[in-house]
C-alpha cells in the first residue's frame, strides 16, 4: 500500500487508516463484538493499514483496551493515534483540558493500549474554561517525556444552516472552521501541530475551503474523519431501514428516510464512476470511489473510515490502489449538494 507521512513525524502510515470507534461506540451497539473487532483490526493490518485511530472516550475506555490486545502482538506494524480531552457521563459529554488531567489521561491510555509510546496524541475538544495553550503545553510535555511522538487537534465545525456538496462550497457562507483555525494558530506558538482531524467526504467537503489549505501550506497532516459519510456513501444503507436508538445516525438530519432518498443521486454518481473502473466485477465499489476522492485531495491527506467488519476494512484499504481520472473527479464535483432535514 502507498505510504503517506503524518506532518513532521518520521513515521509513515498507510494511505488509508482504520477508525476503530464503531467497534465500541456510537454505531449499532448490538453488532459490537470483541472477537469480530479483533479480527477486523488484524485484517486491516494484514491489508497494509497502519494508522489505528481511537480515543479514551470510545466505550469509554473499551476501544483502547481492545486495540491494546492487538498492539501487544503487533505494535511494530501500527501507527497509534488516540485522543484526550472529553469525559463521558451518563447523559452528557464534557471537555476537560486541565494539564493535570491531560497527564493522567495519557498514562491511562498507555496502559490500556499496552504500549510505552503513542504516535499521535490528539486533543479531542478544547476546554472552554482552560486556555488552549495550557492544555497544549501539557501535551507538549508528554512529547518531551517520550510518552508521545506527535500532537494533533480534532476540528469541530460550527454548522451553518445550509451546507454545500462536493461542487458547491458556497463562498458566501462563513467558513465552518474559522474557530479551529484560530485555535491552531494559537497552539502552533506553543508546539508544532503534526495533524488535524476533521470531517471530509464527498457529501461534507467544507474542509476544502480553508482548513485543508491551511494544513497543506504548513506541512500538517490531515486525517479525514467520516470519509464514507457515516456509511451512506457505501451504498449499502436502505432509506427508511432505521437505526438502533443509540446509533448516532438515528438523530442525524441526513439519515431520515426522506433525506436518504433525496441524497441517493450522490450514491448513484459514485456507483457510475465505480463501473467505469470495472465495478463489482473488478471489486470496485462506491465506497472505494468515495475514499479515492479523499485521497486525491493531496498527499498529506489520510482518510480514516470507521468499521467493525473485516470485509469492509479490507475493501477500504484497497481503495488506495484506485486512481480517479480527471473525468471522474469532474463528475463527482458536479453531483448535487447533500441535503439534510434543515434544507
Amino acid at each position: 500500500m502507498e505510504r503517506r507521512t503524518i506532518g513532521a513525524t518520521a513515521l509513515e502510515v498507510g494511505a488509508v487508516g482504520l477508525g476503530c470507534m464503531p467497534m465500541s461506540w456510537a454505531y449499532s451497539a448490538s453488532q459490537q463484538r470483541g472477537d469480530r473487532s479483533l479480527r477486523t483490526v488484524h485484517a486491516a493490518l494484514d491489508a497494509g493499514v497502519t494508522l489505528l485511530d481511537t480515543a479514551d472516550m470510545y466505550g469509554p475506555f473499551t476501544n483502547e483496551l481492545l486495540l491494546g490486545r492487538v498492539l501487544k502482538e503487533r505494535r511494530a506494524e501500527a501507527f497509534v493515534s488516540t485522543k484526550c480531552g472529553l469525559l463521558v457521563g451518563e447523559q452528557h459529554i464534557v471537555a476537560n483540558g486541565r494539564p493535570g488531567y491531560v497527564r493522567r489521561a495519557c498514562d491511562a491510555s498507555l496502559r490500556r493500549l499496552q504500549t510505552d509510546v503513542i504516535d499521535l496524541y490528539q486533543l479531542h475538544r478544547a476546554d472552554p474554561e482552560v486556555p488552549v495553550e495550557e492544555t497544549w503545553g501539557a501535551m507538549a510535555e508528554l512529547v518531551t517525556a517520550g510518552k508521545v511522538r506527535a500532537l494533533g487537534l480534532c476540528a469541530m465545525a460550527v454548522r451553518s444552516p445550509r451546507r454545500g456538496g462536493a461542487g458547491a462550497l458556497g463562498a458566501d457562507l462563513a467558513d465552518l472552521y474559522d474557530g479551529t483555525i484560530r485555535q491552531l494558530e494559537r497552539v502552533q506558538q506553543v508546539f508544532p501541530v503534526s495533524a488535524v482531524q476533521a470531517e471530509l467526504s464527498v457529501w461534507s467537503p467544507e474542509a476544502l475551503r480553508r482548513l485543508l489549505p491551511w494544513c497543506e501550506s504548513r506541512g500538517v497532516g490531515f486525517l479525514a474523519a467520516m470519509p464514507l459519510g457515516n456509511g451512506f456513501l457505501t451504498g449499502t444503507l436502505t432509506p427508511g431501514g432505521g437505526f438502533e436508538p443509540e446509533d448516532l445516525r438515528a438523530r442525524h438530519p441526513r439519515f431520515t428516510a426522506e433525506m436518504m432518498a433525496a441524497n441517493q443521486p450522490i450514491v448513484v454518481g459514485l456507483r457510475r464512476v465505480a463501473r467505469r473502473h470495472g465495478g463489482e466485477a473488478a471489486g470496485v465499489t462506491p465506497a472505494q470511489v468515495a475514499l479515492a476522492w479523499v485521497l486525491a485531495r493531496g498527499r498529506h491527506v489520510v482518510p480514516v473510515p470507521g468499521t467493525k467488519h473485516e470485509r469492509w476494512a479490507v475493501e477500504n484499504a484497497r481503495a488506495a490502489g484506485l486512481r480517479l481520472t480527471a473525468e471522474d473527479l469532474a463528475e463527482i464535483a458536479a453531483l448535487p449538494p447533500a441535503r439534510g432535514s434543515w434544507d
